[in-house]
């Protein structure tokens, strides 16, 4: 490309990982953008950290951006509850002068009617699961996890009060997309709750439906070229390997989508 992005690229994870020196959230894609000539950076917030304290993290890693390298500005790229994290921290911690872009990787923005049906459950069934998974995200490297409230975050009563309460900046460009899984058989991790969320909600990645991740500017649903589709692992490349040998009908690589997403922000300034 002939000309570079103008910011960084800030990569921010979503729910259940961490930014690992040596096993990367974001499989080939850094690499891939470094190759176009873009500064990558990761938010290293807690893998099941509440959103405002993730939010708060997140601040605080984009002022240290932009003072490491000089730029008025940072470009986020976040994938699933990263993209809520970082809409608290432009919105709610006034970081929207230190920000160009969000642009949102399958981010559950207007809840799941599947999390409102689970958080029916028996209320101590809920509290014992999550005191477990705090317990080994701990383990993991987590300060703060609080599991329970972050699944109370993606019920859709949760996330209108939290869109009502994070309006958008106008100084920032918001931008969403949407994936959605062919059929259950296209990812062995995520072929049951690709069943249950799509017998209450549709067609979907695996956990979210294009409904729920629509936010701002919206790039449009990506099925992926073939019969595979793309999970909602499939979007942060997880296998570290294309989605098909198939170069036409669709998505065969997702690394394609992050050089598309870098090549419109520098046609646009960013």
């Amino acid at each position: 490309m002939s000309e570079k992005l103008k910011y960084p690229i800030l990569l921010v994870h979503g729910m259940g990982f961490r930014d690992n020196k040596y096993v990367g959230y974001w499989g080939r894609i850094p690499g891939a953008l470094q190759k176009m000539g873009c500064k990558i950076y990761f938010g290293n917030q807690d893998s099941n950290a509440d959103i405002e304290t993730n939010g708060r993290h997140l601040a605080e890693r984009i002022n240290q951006i932009i003072l490491e390298t000089g730029a008025e500005r940072v470009n986020i790229i976040a994938h699933s509850k990263g993209g809520l994290d970082c809409r608290y921290a432009i919105s709610s911690l006034g970081m929207g002068d230190k920000v160009a872009s969000l642009t949102t990787i399958a981010t559950p923005h207007h809840g799941s009617k599947t999390m409102d049906k689970l958080m029916r459950l028996p209320h101590w069934l809920i509290r014992f699961v999550c005191f477990f998974a705090d317990g080994w995200f701990r383990l993991l490297g987590d300060k703060k996890p609080s599991t329970y409230h972050v699944l109370c975050a993606f019920t859709t009563d949760a996330a209108t009060v939290f869109n009502t309460q994070n309006p958008d900046c106008a100084a920032v460009l918001y931008q969403s997309y949407a994936f959605v899984m062919k059929k259950p058989s296209s990812d062995f991790l995520m072929w049951l709750p690709n069943l249950v969320v799509k017998c209450i909600e549709g067609e979907n990645d695996g956990l979210l439906t294009p409904a729920s991740v629509t936010w701002g500017v919206f790039k449009g649903v990506y099925r992926g070229a073939g019969n595979r589709g793309i999970s909602h692992c499939d979007e942060i490349d997880l296998r570290r390997k294309p989605l098909s040998k198939k170069v036409e009908d669709g998505i065969s690589d997702i690394v394609d989508i992050y050089s598309e997403i870098v090549l419109e922000l520098t046609r646009n300034g960013f």
